[in-house]
């Protein structure tokens, strides 16, 4: 036996036939790590008398796998036997539990009785299990337009690449780059539609492996920076409120993240840093123009928007009301009007009908204070049409009437009952003429 291998190899590369046909395949045809693999012979011809086995890409003692001796099954490891190989009565080559270090090139080299040989010529692909891949980011919050994407597809295996934007198969668009093995997605100038969630998946004919997902965010805006009244926008335009009523503005944007506000009345600021500004009891002192800017601290760029806001005219109504309401005797008193016409023309106050011209107290046209007949040097008249009257006594209390008249002609008459508060607790109004 030990002669007829040493005859075998000595000879094997003297007598090589030139018309082999043996055919090695292997089954499974694409095996994965761990598979039992046989890598089977076709084309044999022939009797006979030993097989020589190959991993190399030429018949060089330092490939041999294994010699076998077919009429006594004697099999003789090579320097290339890895422990797992065992070569097969019909030719072929058993592989135990097959590793990715075992795909290359196969050579079969047969010996029959006339001391002549044949080659075959096999290739073997060992896919590995693939591990799952990681992406690293050079940043996973960048600016629009102004910083670029760089994701690296990381594995340790030489496998396929591709890549998955929020579970979809990523487009490779114009503006993209990426590099020849794959790995390495570059987005220049990112915008804001390629925010969301990157993953890379690596894979094989016998394995797929996809990466944890990174979540990329893009920062932009603010734009379109807008007031908005019940959910209406108002921006530029002019808010008629009625008198004494709320007013709620909200300002809005495109922005990523939500900007910062500031919030600003006829050029000054106001302590205000929330979305919304609220407007209680609408009076004339807050008639103007509210602005809001929008700051985002990420891009640093911000925006404005503006309204001015108005007493409706047909809404104000004017009333008067005593601040305090319940004065006490020798207490000063000021008949506070609120709603008074914006353009008036002249206002008269009187002690009691206005019918009655001694009654007049004072009257401001034009910005002149001028007294009446019933003044007693304690009333004072403000340009609001107000009226303060000084060290209260009994013979204050009772009925004051207010008469305006405005530009366009307009005369309106309102009434108030003043009480005076005794101390001890009497309320006396002349016009009931005793107290109560």
């Amino acid at each position: 036996m030990v002669l007829i291998r040493s005859r075998w190899l000595l000879l094997s590369a003297a007598f090589l036939s030139a018309g082999a046909e043996i055919i090695i395949t292997p089954e499974p045809a694409q095996p994965a790590e761990g598979d039992n693999v046989t890598l089977a012979v076709q084309g044999l011809s022939g009797e006979l008398l030993a097989y020589n086995w190959y991993a190399g890409p030429t018949l060089s003692l330092s490939y041999l796998v294994a010699s076998y001796i077919v009429s006594t099954g004697d099999e003789t490891p090579g320097p290339a036997h890895t422990g797992r190989e065992a070569v097969r009565p019909d030719g072929g080559l058993d592989i135990q539990g097959a590793l990715p270090g075992h795909s290359g090139t196969y050579i079969l080299q047969t010996l029959n009785r006339q001391f002549q040989t044949e080659v075959g010529y096999g290739h073997m692909q060992v896919y590995e299990i693939l591990a799952q891949p990681v992406v690293m980011a050079n940043r996973t919050a960048l600016v629009e337009r102004r910083d670029t994407l760089h994701l690296t597809c990381s594995s340790p295996s030489p496998a396929e690449v591709r890549w998955f934007f929020n579970g979809d198969t990523l487009p490779i668009a114009v503006r993209l780059g990426l590099s020849p093995d794959g790995r390495v997605l570059t987005r220049h100038g990112v915008r804001r539609e390629e925010a969301g969630a990157y993953q890379c998946e690596v894979w094989n004919p016998v394995s797929v492996s996809r990466s944890e997902p990174v979540n990329l965010t893009v920062y932009f805006g603010p734009e379109r920076v807008a007031i908005l009244q019940d959910s209406t926008a108002r921006t530029g335009c002019t808010i008629r409120v009625d008198f004494n009523t709320s007013l709620t503005l909200w300002c809005v944007s495109r922005s990523c993240p939500e900007p910062e506000y500031v919030w600003a009345f006829n050029g000054r600021a106001l302590r205000n840093d929330q979305d919304h500004l609220n407007i209680s009891g609408m009076t004339a002192a807050q008639e103007g123009t509210y602005t809001c800017i929008a700051k985002n601290p990420k891009t640093l760029l911000s925006g404005s928007a503006s309204v001015v806001v108005k007493l409706s005219a047909a809404a104000v109504v004017m009333t008067i009301v005593p601040v305090p309401t319940r004065p006490m005797e020798g207490q000063d008193v000021t008949l506070t009007v609120q709603g008074y016409p914006k353009d008036l023309l002249v206002y008269a106050w009187y002690r009691g009908p206005a019918s009655e011209p001694n009654r007049l107290l004072s009257q401001l046209p034009s910005g002149n204070w001028i007294a009446g007949p019933a003044h007693t040097g304690r009333e004072v008249g403000f340009p609001n049409c107000s009226l303060l009257v000084q060290k209260l006594n009994l013979t204050d209390a009772g009925r004051y009437t207010l008469k305006t008249v405005t530009l366009q002609g307009k005369t309106e008459t309102l009434e108030v009952e003043l009480q005076v508060a005794v101390l001890g607790g009497e309320c006396w109004s002349m016009t009931a003429g005793h107290p109560r």
